[in-house]
């Protein structure tokens, strides 16, 4: 029997093709027209021979998501054993792996084209080259290396390529499982190679939007300055907090809790007192704080400063729940340890990261889920969200046979 490194080392430079076709066609998101990539992805994972299901999400649902066209992708391969051991369920287990299509935009500074693919230094550059394109060709080749190994395997492997990661994930992986398109006893979405990542932070975003009476700028008195009192509530919540660093997670890689005021916007002119003036925070929930009391606490301090005659409303815009370690998902934990740690040639241990994924939504469906995939050690190594995003290509070898073999050695019948 052929064995899995033998037949992905044969299988590289496809992959590497598979990948490159990924990078050049566009999907950013916004704007979130990523139907069109998806019918790509879609016709090479059927050049590999797979059967592809296509769920064309509704107008109405993308519109919502403030994407514009959007179509998940599911693959399924379900292992037959030639024997069945005793007591062995008869359909096995159903093993998802999901990886996003969407990217953000590219921004400025690139040195290479952000749709090019170009190889340099044996690294690959391009928008979603390291997040999370590169793992959908983890995931593609894993499965397929699978099938093509003739192990004997009882359960089934999905795949779950969908497009809205970069807007919070409702309308891919939340609507697969919500809809009952997809029933997964176990899942692993996309990551990198040095870690494997079994919890990450929540995240909180408020809008906070103070209202005044706008009055000439000779006459200040006579208004109401929506910026003064916004001010007053900006300095409370820098002030405060100065206290998160005191409550640090206890998961190694995540970290304390965080909050940052990333948008603002008011004012009518220069020489006009403001009428309004919204701000939007981020406030990054680490895995032993409760969601619903991280929200209550920020609203509590917002309301308790003084603002005058000016009116305060609180609007949450996203409230993304942390992912915890699950007892249900170890021995997937540990296969995919073990085989990182032998392939890489280095200890590769379990850990939290201070993001926030789709994993999210697989938890909250009962879905036990751990993130693995093709990358270096730290996403600011991939440039990840930033200019000259890569992946290293031997890398993504490497995850795709950690993958592969972590989930023969799961299904081995």
């Amino acid at each position: 029997m052929t064995t899995i490194p033998d037949i992905l080392a044969a299988l590289r430079e496809e992959q590497q093709a598979f990948l490159a076709t990924l990078v050049r066609t566009p999907s950013d998101n916004p704007p979130g027209d990523c139907a069109p990539h998806a019918e790509v992805t879609a016709g090479l994972l059927r050049q590999l021979g797979f059967t592809v299901e296509c769920d064309v999400v509704p107008p109405s649902a993308c519109q919502a998501a403030g994407m514009r066209r959007v179509s998940n992708l599911i693959v399924r391969h379900r292992f037959d054993p030639r024997s069945s051991a005793p007591g062995s369920s008869d359909g096995g287990l159903v093993v998802a792996l999901n990886a996003h299509g969407d990217v953000v935009p590219p921004g400025e500074g690139w040195t290479a084209d952000p749709y090019g693919a170009e190889i340099r230094d044996g690294w690959m550059y391009g928008r979603g080259a390291a997040v999370s394109k590169s793992d959908i060709a983890t995931y593609a080749f894993a499965l397929l290396a699978l099938i093509r190994s003739g192990a004997n395997l009882a359960g089934t492997v999905e795949l779950h390529i969908t497009y809205d990661e970069e807007s919070g994930g409702e309308i891919g992986p939340a609507r697969l499982l919500a809809e009952g398109l997809s029933k997964p006893d176990l899942a692993i979405g996309a990551g990198f190679s040095y870690a494997v990542t079994e919890a990450h932070n929540g995240c909180l975003h408020l809008e906070v939007e103070v209202r005044g009476r706008s009055a000439h700028a000779a006459r200040p008195w006579t208004g109401i300055d929506a910026l003064e009192a916004a001010t007053a509530i900006l300095a409370r919540l820098y002030e405060w907090r100065k206290i998160l660093a005191a409550r640090e997670s206890n998961v190694p890689g995540i970290g304390a809790p965080q909050l940052t005021v990333g948008l603002i916007e008011g004012g009518i002119n220069t020489n006009v007192v403001p009428d309004r003036v919204a701000f939007r925070l981020d406030r990054r929930i680490v895995p032993e704080e409760a969601p619903e009391t991280v929200e209550a606490e920020l609203r509590d301090i917002i309301g308790a400063v003084p603002v005058g005659e000016a009116k305060v409303a609180i609007r949450r815009i996203l409230l993304a729940s942390p992912l915890v370690p699950d007892a249900r998902a170890r021995r997937l934990t540990d296969l995919l340890c073990a085989h990182a740690s032998r392939v890489l040639g280095t200890e590769v241990r379990p850990q939290g990261v201070a993001l926030y994924t789709d994993a999210r939504h697989y938890a909250a469906a009962g879905v036990p889920i751990v993130l693995y995939g093709a990358g270096p050690r730290t996403i600011e190594e991939a440039n990840a969200h930033r200019a000259d995003e890569r992946v290293k290509l031997t890398d993504l070898f490497a995850a795709t046979e950690v993958v592969a073999s972590a989930l023969a050695d799961l299904l081995a019948a």
